[in-house]
């Protein structure tokens, strides 16, 4: 997993979707639901081989990134291709549902 900043985001998701899928994981410390959903996704896109890149972006740290995408709720996760949003989901989720929302999106690929 990859961790991207408001100055980042652009090269490391808009651009690198155009090669590769690339899901965003906005988080925060403090979220609780947070730390349940990271691991899952680590777990996931790892288990991917490769078809799917992993971006974390701590919206504390990085407000402008959030705002950009509406975020009123964390964890956010959403799915670029060629820099554009493809899926999303809000909130954690169970690893099946997480597997399946990265198979879909791998099948982009």
């Amino acid at each position: 997993m990859h961790n991207a900043t408001d100055a980042t985001f652009s090269s490391m998701v808009l651009d690198r979707s155009a090669t590769l899928p690339v899901v965003v994981d906005l988080w925060a410390a403090w979220c609780g639901p947070c730390r349940v959903l990271t691991p899952i996704l680590e777990k996931v896109v790892d288990e991917s081989a490769g078809s799917v890149e992993l971006v974390a972006v701590d919206v504390d740290k990085n407000p402008r990134t959030a705002q950009a995408f509406g975020v009123q709720s964390i964890p956010s996760v959403f799915a670029f291709k060629d820099g554009q949003v493809v899926d999303s989901f809000v909130g954690a989720r169970s690893e099946r549902a997480v597997r399946k929302f990265i198979t879909k999106l791998a099948a982009r690929s």
